[in-house]
């Protein structure tokens, strides 16, 4: 890792797999896009830049990783996997890239404070880092148990395919409202037409959009 390859990085632009972060002011904050590299498809936090992909380096950027890793071992459960790389650009000032691959015991969640039994799972869409979903969180669960998941086909199903094609997408509330049953009926159906590979999820910072699988 080099500065031509920063340079080239920076050039695309924040989206799915890339986030930039000026500095270490708040760790705790910071960290929720690492977990959603982790619950999602991997990605690189750019420590160092600015919003606009300015490449202006922090200083002691040693002490900024530091920081980081110690609210990632502290914060974070269960442990994930990242690596770092740190590319000085003077005497003072350098740039830090976290590495983070796709997780393998997903939900990766952040905790409040360090007893705290619970976290928050996060998840990337697009450009941001969201609060994920129960589903979103059942899904990732689930999807560590490579057993296939089956289902029955029924007047429910029957609606929701219905109302993807007339409507390319649905969310759980339409769905549950059209078919006039109980959302956790409706949840507990998309998610497992998820598993079974049949629909997408588009997580979302409202709700999430469930498609069929091309």
């Amino acid at each position: 890792m080099d500065i031509t390859t920063i340079q080239r990085l920076v050039t695309k632009g924040e989206g799915q797999r890339l986030e930039f972060k000026k500095k270490v002011n708040f760790p705790e904050k910071i960290i929720k896009e690492i977990v959603a590299f982790a619950n999602s498809q991997g990605g690189r936090l750019l420590l160092g830049i600015d919003d606009d992909g300015t490449i202006s380096g922090a200083r002691n950027i040693e002490g900024e990783v530091f920081v980081l890793e110690d609210t990632i071992k502290k914060l974070v459960t269960p442990s994930l996997s990242y690596s770092t790389h740190i590319i000085k650009l003077n005497s003072k000032k350098g740039v830090a890239v976290f590495e983070v691959p796709e997780g393998q015991n997903k939900p990766y969640r952040v905790k409040e404070h360090i007893n705290a039994e619970h976290g928050t799972a996060f998840i990337r869409s697009g450009e941001e880092s969201i609060k994920a979903s129960k589903e979103m969180r059942q899904i990732l669960k689930r999807r560590n148990n490579e057993r296939d998941e089956r289902f029955n086909y029924g007047e429910k199903e029957r609606v929701l395919m219905q109302m993807i094609e007339e409507n390319q997408f649905v969310t759980l509330e339409e769905f549950a409202n059209r078919a006039e049953i109980p959302k956790f009926m409706a949840s507990k159906t998309l998610v497992k037409l998820v598993l079974a590979n049949l629909l997408d999820i588009k997580p979302g910072a409202g709700c999430d959009q469930y498609f069929i699988k091309e």
